[in-house]
This record gives structure tokens, C-alpha cells and sequence, in this order.
């Protein structure tokens, strides 16, 4: 068995991401695990288990989004708090015992429950529209939260004093609470009159009992948990650990002599600038996974012997989608500025400006990830006064007013076109979607984006970045530029005519075979049969046989 220990935490603590529905998504949901699970889920190349430590009521709703609904999975919150459902359950907020005169208020985002003219409740929900969260009032002060498991009860409360957050527990399907962790000074108590969590493994139960009745924080319970249910997996199982701040030391010392394999993701681990806190855990491990070559590298620059057990594989995979960039009338150039200095972004900007009178039809969009309500408007007021500076038209940058037009024929024609928009993309759909429509991708940042470039790939665009990477060839499916002022020659030679950036599509499809599912399971299976050798495993077509 393979198990993928996730790295799915809300703000560096033990819970889950799920937030309401009209909140803004500040984070992508994607990562590393997220594919390899979908990998083996759709392949059935090996038996996997997700093994989730984090408390995730809505855990169903997001393995439904990332398309792997029956991925199966092992929690340790419902390890402690003894749940023994697995199905979602219909669950309707009028199945709330509320009081006699309640009246419900139904605005745009909530559902307020007054009574007696007083805010009584709040009711919040999911992307999904269930209910997530109902906040209880005693005066119109927040007295009590409760949050609800998709599987139809009441999965943990929190108890407030003074406004203030003071324990939550956690309970179970039928709600009496397991333990007790008290928010101020972390400590967790275990219910007396309950003290036990339930294990279930290959379709048998073993309840066993909390070895204290109180714990420093939720890490020493977790890792008691955990730790027993090890003790039940087999010898040669192999466990996935994506590598994370929160658990990376506790998994360090759990799995110790055990096969496994670390994943390191650079938008959750900044191997650069932190090596040395990972360093041993990596001299331990069977196999180490890496999201790009360049990370690879650097590990292997920061290892003092040469490693063997060592492998990227790119957390996305490349396919053949054909962008409409040509069927429309301007030519969008897509420019990822996130990380970039001020400095060279004004650098740019000027060389940009200076192009854009040669093109009438070259549009500029700068592209972020940054999630902040005010960053696309920041952005473009920024490059007003870059422009400004350079003597170039403000209006250039100007926000569009959609629905507003000229009073008059002249006004349009006198007006100054809009060449720079700002394209605010967070997660991989809206990335995917704006990417459609470029004509090309210019990024001159130190740090390339590994889903810019390998969605790029797929959707055959040509790139040109300031540093040489894996996904493109300099003179085959891009150029690689050092210096910021060729970038009008290098934006001419794709956009004057369809030759060249023709050639550069065919040459990214050819480049794109290299990152299909077909070749990231293959090297999956390279690695299974590496670190499971002791057991004699070996990769078949499709499946492992002892």
C-alpha cells in the first residue's frame, strides 16, 4: 500500500481550507499530492490510501472537487473523535432544534436568525451550499460556533467568552465531546467518561484507549493516534510525505524506519533558502520527489554525497489543448510579474510601451496570483506612473468601464485604446481560462511559475523567459533572453508574422510528450519499485504484483 500524507492545512494549523461561498479564494487548492492522488486514483496503478491528519468535516466536498471523490482515505480526526460514516448526508438547517418565534432573515451571503427582535444565529455555508458554520448569540455577543461535517452532524464546537475564543471540542456523530483543546495555552483534555478513538483497518475496528488525560497541544495527540494506526499497516508499506512545516518533524521521527518517500513542492517549501532544516530528513528517506528539475538541483548541490534515490516529477501534467489566441483580433502577451523588483518591472514596462506603437493590435496582461481585492487596480496604477515617468500615455493603463460608451462617434475615435490589463488569476481553472487567449507568454522573472509553463506547453505557446528551464528550448518553443531591452526584437519575431510561432506551437506539442500522465505514471512506477524492493514488488502494466 502507498499512502499520501497531505499537506492540507488552513494557516499553518490543524484544519482544513474550506471557506464560505462568497469569500474570495485566497489560495489555490492544488498542489502535489492533488495530482499524484488523481495519478493513481484514475491509473489504479498501485493501491493508495490518503492518510489526512488534519480535522476536515468537509473533506468529502473537497475530494469531490478535485475530481477523486472515492479516493480512499484514512482520518485521523475521525480516528479521535470515533465517526464511523463515510457517506454525505442531506442536511437541511431547519433540522436545528431552534427556538419558538425564530425569525429567519435570508440576505445575499447568510442567514440571520432573529429572535425577539435580537440577532439569535448565524448560518454560513459552503461552495457546495451546505451548512458549514452556525454562529449562536447571547445578546447579540458571539456565544457559540458550531461546525458541521458533510456527513450530517455536528463535527466540533467552539466556546467563546467574551467574545473570545475560549475551547472547542470535538465530538462525535451522535455528539458527546472526545476532547477538549483549550485555545489560549494550546493543552487538549480527553473526555474522562469517554477516553478512547476508534482505528479501522481493512474492514475491521480496534478501539483503543488515550494513553493520558491530557496532552500539551493537538500534535501529541495526533501523533499518538497516528503512531497506533502505523502499527497496524504492513511492513512494507511505502508512505508519500509532502514535505510541510507543520508535520515534517513529527513524521520524521514517526515513520522511522519505514519506507519513505518526501515530495517537495516549491510553492509549499522554499528548498532554496531553508535546505538545512530539511537536510537529515532527506539523507533518510527511500526516495525524494521533486516538482521540477531546478529543485532537484538544488538538493543535490546541497547533499553532500551524490543521490540516487532522486526523481522529478511535475505536479502537472502536459495535454493538447489548442488556445483560440488566432481567432481573435488582438494579440494578447501574457506577463507574470509576481516577485518581480519594482525596479525591473519598470524596466519592462518601458520596453513594453516602446513596442506598442510598432503593434497596434498588441495587448499587454499582466498576470497574477496575488489574491488581494485591490491588486488588479494597484497593478495598473503602478504602471500609470511608470508610463508617466517614460513620457508614454497614462491611458494606456487605465481601467475599463464596462457598459460605458463615448457620447459620440468622435469621442471613440479620439480616444486612447487601452493597452494594458490586469489579469488576477488565483486557482488552475482561471489560470487555464486566461491562458486560452494568449498569443504569447513573456516572463522575465528569476523565478518561473511550474504551471505557467507546463500549461503553456500544453496549449502550444510560445514562451520567452530570462532563465533556462526544463519546458523551453531556446530558438525551438520560446527564446531565452538575458537582457531586458531585446524584448521588442523577441516579441516581433512571434507576433510580425504566423511562421515562427508556428513553429514554436509544433515544437511545444512535440516537447509536451515528455509531461503526459502516461510518462508521469511510468516514472511513479520507477519509484515504487525502488523503494518497495525489500518486498520484491515490481511494476507491472497497471498494477504491482508481489
Amino acid at each position: 500500500m502507498l499512502y499520501f500524507i497531505p499537506a492540507w492545512y488552513q494557516q499553518n494549523e490543524w484544519r482544513e481550507n474550506e471557506q464560505y461561498w462568497y469569500a474570495r479564494r485566497m489560495h489555490t487548492e492544488f498542489d502535489d499530492t492533488v495530482k499524484h492522488i488523481q495519478l493513481f486514483h484514475r491509473s489504479k496503478a498501485h493501491p493508495f490510501k490518503i492518510m489526512l491528519l488534519s480535522f476536515a468535516p468537509n473533506f468529502r466536498h473537497f475530494l469531490h472537487r478535485q475530481s477523486v471523490f472515492r479516493a480512499p482515505y484514512w482520518s485521523c480526526f475521525d480516528a479521535i473523535q470515533e465517526v464511523k460514516r463515510k457517506k454525505v448526508s442531506m442536511f437541511s438547517l431547519h433540522n436545528l432544534n431552534w427556538p419558538e418565534h425564530i425569525e429567519f432573515i435570508y440576505s445575499p451571503f447568510v442567514l440571520i436568525a432573529q429572535l425577539h427582535g435580537k440577532k439569535y444565529a448565524q448560518v454560513d455555508f459552503g461552495e457546495d451550499g451546505n451548512p458549514i458554520q452556525v454562529d449562536i448569540y447571547q445578546d447579540e455577543v458571539l456565544h457559540r460556533r458550531n461546525i458541521y461535517d458533510d456527513r450530517g452532524f455536528v463535527s466540533s464546537t467552539i466556546v467563546y467568552e467574551n467574545a473570545q475564543p475560549l475551547y472547542q471540542d470535538y465530538l462525535t456523530d451522535t455528539g458527546v465531546w472526545k476532547i477538549r483543546h483549550f485555545l489560549r495555552d494550546g493543552h487538549v483534555e480527553v473526555n474522562p467518561k469517554n477516553p478512547t478513538f476508534l482505528l479501522s483497518y481493512q474492514e475491521r475496528e480496534y478501539q483503543k484507549e488515550f494513553s493520558k488525560a491530557s496532552y500539551t497541544n493537538l500534535q501529541e495527540i495526533i501523533r499518538e493516534v497516528l503512531t497506533a494506526y502505523l502499527e497496524l499497516t504492513d511492513a512494507q508499506d511505502m508512505f508519500c510525505v509532502a514535505v510541510h512545516d507543520l508535520h515534517k518533524d513529527m513524521l520524521r521521527d514517526v515513520l522511522k524506519n519505514r519506507k519513505m518517500i518526501l515530495s517537495f513542492f516549491g510553492e509549499r517549501y522554499d528548498i532554496k533558502n531553508r535546505m538545512e532544516e530539511i537536510i537529515h530528513m532527506i539523507q533518510e528517506a527511500h526516495y525524494i520527489i521533486t516538482d521540477s528539475q531546478d529543485n532537484l538541483k538544488r538538493i543535490q548541490r546541497r547533499v553532500e554525497k551524490e543521490l540516487t534515490n532522486i526523481t522529478d516529477i511535475t505536479p502537472f501534467d502536459s495535454r493538447v489543448d489548442l488556445g483560440i489566441s488566432q481567432q481573435l483580433n488582438v494579440q494578447k502577451i501574457l506577463v507574470p510579474i509576481d516577485g518581480m523588483e519594482d525596479e525591473r518591472f519598470e524596466e519592462l514596462i518601458c520596453h513594453l510601451g516602446e513596442y506598442l506603437p510598432e503593434n497596434e493590435n498588441a495587448r499587454i496582461h499582466l498576470f497574477t496570483r496575488v489574491a488581494d481585492y485591490g491588486r488588479p487596480k494597484a497593478l495598473l496604477e503602478k504602471v500609470r506612473g511608470f508610463l508617466k515617468n517614460a513620457g508614454m500615455p497614462e491611458e494606456w493603463a487605465v481601467e475599463e468601464k464596462k457598459g460605458v460608451v463615448a457620447e459620440n462617434a468622435l469621442d471613440a475615435e479620439e480616444a486612447v485604446q487601452v493597452k494594458f490589463f490586469a489579469e488576477q488569476c488565483v486557482d488552475e481553472l482561471s489560470v487555464s481560462k486566461c491562458i486560452r487567449e494568449q498569443r504569447l507568454i513573456l516572463d522575465m522573472r528569476k523565478t518561473s511559475e511550474l504551471y505557467l509553463r507546463i500549461t503553456g506547453i500544453s496549449m502550444g505557446i510560445p514562451q520567452v523567459v530570462y532563465r533556462n528551464t526544463e519546458f523551453v528550448e531556446d530558438g525551438k518553443n520560446g527564446l531565452v533572453l538575458k537582457e531586458l531591452d531585446g524584448i521588442k526584437d523577441a516579441l516581433s519575431f512571434y507576433l510580425d508574422n504566423l511562421t515562427n510561432w508556428n513553429e514554436a506551437m509544433v515544437y511545444a506539442y512535440e516537447l509536451g510528450k515528455k509531461y503526459t500522465t502516461a510518462v508521469l505514471i511510468e516514472k511513479w512506477k520507477e519509484v515504487i519499485n525502488i523503494v518497495g524492493n525489500d518486498s520484491g514488488i515490481t511494476a507491472g502494466n497497471g498494477r504491482l504484483e508481489n
